[in-house]
């Protein structure tokens, strides 16, 4: 029997873990459950009701993202929630063990806060002292003590994650932060030298700028696989942070560079390390599995243990302009992750013009700052077309926008008609081999939100 002293809540594969390893029957669903689903609250078995539903409808839209089913419960727990097809909240309040099959962290998960906040306060009897201000304060004082007079650099690519790592950094180091940011030529339309500018100006920043698109784009060619894609491009950054830092120390005024700061997420920390279960490695994030074992530095991930939206937080408690804060997320392999198939310089040209109109549309429209994501990829298929009166053979460019709160789920958005319309009428006419534009609407799961 499994033993806990402190209350315990299973999300998704964790409500099959705890299932199977308490002596229930766990087995592989005829119809698995993706996506979105209705969750009817059945707590009638008990007059008090549940703690984990306590103030909550009856009826929710939750998400999903599980192919196995839970067919019989352990001894002492009873179910507290269904969907159509499957057990979906079970519970053993005598143990303090509750367990859901869907994800109540998720923005598409309706009154999935409140769910998390009655397992917290009212399960666990936990105190809400989290701040942005308390998570500067003890993080700051964290970095000093571990770093003691060492230098740093920060690998900072104009995001609002890396961008509130190396903020938080520099306050507790000081002038003894150096941040380098690397053009891989995968970075989005005159993003190198508009970043810079920014990190420079605005926020006074102490930042190198590494012209590398060359050594990049060498690294990756004739490469197919998206793994080996990331890898390649993993190595190379810290390639790049060894030989800046190499320079650094050549300087009379500089100290020994211990540490590499990178504003790595726990998201990327969840997708990119695969755990103890039934869960795999989805992708490897080049802030986190697909660096190089052995590394010339030591790593400082202030964000680890953070979700994108405490990130904003903090950032604003920093002081960082409005328009880093909204800044939509960016893959650290760039475009390399969205030229599917092998990288070229021409391909990656194109991608990059096709991706611009994108996010000038999104903007003319209002919604830059309400869609999580809004992007271009170039696929590797073409097909017959028409311009003028001859026939064509063009690429194909698929459009990407979803709404999202931290990655680990994501909706398509359901955009308007004409902005598509536009979207598609420009790329066709302004981005020269593009004859066909496709607008993406699978949700994450079961397909991620990048394409590779």
């Amino acid at each position: 029997m499994l033993a806990l002293a402190i209350p315990v809540l299973g999300i998704c594969y964790g409500m099959q873990w705890i299932t199977h390893t308490l002596g229930g029957k766990v087995e592989k669903a005829e119809r698995r459950e993706y996506g979105r689903a209705q969750l009817s609250v059945d707590d009638s078995k008990e007059p008090s009701g549940s703690d984990l539903f306590t103030g909550v409808p009856a009826s929710l839209r939750v998400w999903n993202s599980h192919g196995d089913h839970v067919r019989t419960l352990p001894d002492g727990f009873r179910t507290v929630g269904r969907t159509e097809n499957a057990i979906a909240a079970v519970e053993n309040p005598d143990k303090k063990i509750y367990a859901v099959e869907f994800h109540p962290e998720v923005n598409h998960t309706e009154r999935g806060t409140e769910l998390l906040r009655n397992f917290l306060f009212r399960v666990c009897k936990a105190e809400p002292k989290w701040s942005g201000a308390a998570f500067i304060e003890e993080t700051t004082a964290a970095i000093r003590q571990r770093v003691g007079n060492k230098w740093a650099i920060c690998g900072l690519s104009g995001g609002v994650d890396s961008t509130v790592a190396a903020v938080l950094v520099h306050r507790a180091m000081g002038a003894r932060l150096t941040n380098i940011f690397v053009n891989t030529g995968m970075l989005r339309k005159n993003e190198f030298e508009q970043t810079l500018e920014m990190l420079r100006d605005r926020l006074k920043l102490h930042v190198i700028g590494v012209d590398a698109s060359k050594r990049f784009l060498a690294q990756l060619k004739g490469v197919t696989d998206p793994e080996e894609k990331r890898k390649r491009i993993g190595r190379e950054f810290i390639a790049v942070f060894a030989e800046e830092a190499q320079k650094l120390q050549a300087g009379e005024a500089h100290g020994e560079i211990r540490y590499l700061v990178q504003g790595t997420l726990y998201p990327d920390v969840i997708e990119s390390v695969s755990v103890k279960g039934p869960s795999a490695t989805i992708k490897t994030h080049h802030n986190v599995g697909g660096l190089p074992e052995k590394m010339p530095f030591a790593l400082i991930e202030p964000l680890r243990d953070i979700f994108k939206d405490e990130v904003r937080r903090i950032g604003k408690e920093l002081g960082l302009p409005e328009e880093i804060l909204v800044k939509h997320p960016f893959p650290g392999p760039g475009l390399a992750v969205r030229v599917i198939g092998e990288i070229t310089r021409p391909h990656l040209v194109t991608l990059q013009e096709a991706d611009a109109i994108v996010v000038e549309e999104i903007r003319r429209a209002g919604l830059y700052a309400k869609v999580w994501q809004a992007f271009a990829v170039l696929l590797p298929v073409r097909s017959v077309g028409v311009m003028g009166d001859g026939r064509t053979y063009g690429l194909t460019v698929a459009v990407r926008v979803v709404e999202s709160d931290d990655a680990m789920t994501a909706d398509w958005v359901r955009l308007p008609g004409e902005v598509l319309e536009r979207i598609s009428t420009r790329i066709v006419n302004e981005v020269a081999g593009v004859t066909r534009v496709v607008y993406d609407i699978s949700s994450k799961p079961p397909s991620t939100i990048e394409w590779e």
